[in-house]
């Protein structure tokens, strides 16, 4: 799969350095245009044959692969080649009109082949373009404008080339312009061979990136299907109303809430907040939400469940990982809730006739915090009507553009807004607020959220 997704990065990138090599080329066309109109103002001293003749060769080498840009897919791979091809064909005829002038020219297809991330197509151009040289600069002796800095240092009359003067053109030009050139074409490949090493570890960062997010949005659903999310949950039970949320500020996040019945007449809530965040707070919640079930299930207490469950934790917790919890059993029949706070939030709690307030129950250690920690009980008389809500510190820590905390006033008055609304509503205006406050400021924590409300008994 990692090769599929080199192989299209490369082609990509060709398809890029195609386009790219074509509008070179046709700046360089243009630069053929202007030296033809040059030598027809006299600027150049080359006879008009050469010029008239070689020009329009010239240009439409440069344009050729212009033209031939819409076949660019059907000529695939060989698309490049015939760029290369193209400008160097262009350049030896521009080199064999006016040599001196185009000594930086042939540079060009070597540095458009850099662009192709390719060693072995800048060594063929660089092969080509070397051949080239020595051929259009043996051409131009006889047919080009000439050098007159050549002429008069071989003392050539009436520009006629002898013998002489062609060994010292091929030893004193043209070999020292071959050489810049294979130089120049060195660095050009250590570059290229470069550039590939890094794309290459791109293209392999991507894929892992890539992999990583998928086994991420898989965790998230993992995550979220261990959470009790179909509501209402308990559709054939009148005497309650049940609603939670969790909001992970990451793919995968560290709170987590649970509610079963652990028999007829005891409905088990939980909610919790691990510390950190990501894949490790997600593997902790998974843990610590197990073995809190796996406790209740069993028919201990609320206290006794916290205590067995944090030495459980306690165990090999080499990341020293903790979580808050708050744990009650509902006793759905008489409104009775026995609940134990493992470090976690203050509930808040709203009676049938009066308005939102915090519960500032017992507080105990936080799980896997210490061995053999104890923790109190406590009882709490939920009359009809009355709504029990829980939350986790990304509620009223959420901060705004300016780092301001959102704060459990404001979450207060929020649930004091519509006192009528039942668990579902009151979470979904408690979220609501939340977001207006935050604005655009980035999420940096979970928030989570469960509400409880008795209703009248069953007939």
């Amino acid at each position: 799969m990692e090769e599929t997704k080199f192989h299209a990065i490369f082609l990509e990138n060709e398809r890029e350095a195609n386009h790219y090599s074509c509008r070179c080329l046709q700046v360089m066309a243009l630069i053929a245009a202007l030296a033809w109109v040059l030598n027809l103002l006299g600027i150049f001293i080359v006879p008009p044959l050469v010029m008239n003749i070689g020009m329009p060769v010239c240009i439409f080498s440069f344009l050729l692969p212009t033209l031939l840009r819409p076949r660019m897919l059907q000529l695939g791979g060989w698309f490049k080649y015939l760029i290369m091809a193209c400008c160097i064909l262009g350049i030896t005829v521009l080199s064999i009109a006016i040599p001196k002038h185009t000594v930086l020219a042939w540079i060009a297809p070597v540095l458009l082949s850099c662009h192709y991330y390719s060693r072995r197509l800048t060594a063929s151009a660089l092969a080509a373009s070397v051949v080239c040289l020595y051929a259009a600069g043996i051409a131009s002796l006889f047919v080009g404008e000439g050098d007159p800095n050549l002429m008069e240092a071989f003392r050539a009359q009436d520009a006629v080339i002898t013998p002489e003067i062609f060994g010292e053109a091929v030893l004193f030009f043209l070999l020292p312009r071959s050489a810049i050139l294979v130089g120049m074409a060195f660095v050009c490949i250590t570059v290229a061979k470069r550039t590939r090493s890094l794309l290459e570890r791109q293209a392999a960062d991507s894929a892992a990136r890539q992999r990583i997010e998928t086994e991420l949005n898989v965790a998230t659903q993992i995550q979220a299907d261990m959470l009790p999310r179909i509501f209402p949950a308990f559709p054939e039970r009148r005497e309650f109303d049940i609603y939670a949320s969790m909001t992970p500020a990451k793919e995968v996040g560290g709170d987590f809430y649970d509610f079963f019945l652990v028999d007829d007449n005891h409905l088990a809530l939980v909610i919790a907040d691990v510390s950190g965040k990501g894949v490790p707070a997600a593997l902790f919640m998974v843990i610590a939400k197990t073995l809190l079930k796996n406790a209740v299930q069993m028919g201990l207490s609320p206290k006794e469940a916290l205590e067995k469950v944090n030495n459980q934790l306690c165990e090999n917790n080499e990341a020293e990982m903790f979580v808050t919890v708050w744990l009650g059993v509902y006793e759905i029949s008489t409104g009775r809730l026995t609940a134990a706070n493992a470090g976690h939030e203050y509930p808040a709690i709203r009676r049938a006739d009066g308005i939102f307030a915090l519960l500032e129950d017992k507080h105990g250690f936080v799980l896997a915090g210490m061995e053999h920690t104890r923790y109190q009980e406590y009882a709490l008389e939920i009359g009809v009507g009355d709504t029990l809500f829980l939350y986790t510190d990304g509620v009223a820590e959420a901060t705004d553009g300016a780092n301001v905390l959102y704060g459990t006033d404001r979450m207060l008055a929020a649930l004091n807004q519509n006192p009528a609304l039942g668990p579902e509503g009151l979470l979904g205006q408690v979220k609501a607020d939340i977001d207006r406050f935050v604005g655009k400021a980035p999420q940096y924590d979970d928030i989570t959220m469960l509400s409880l409300q008795r209703k009248a008994s069953a007939p």
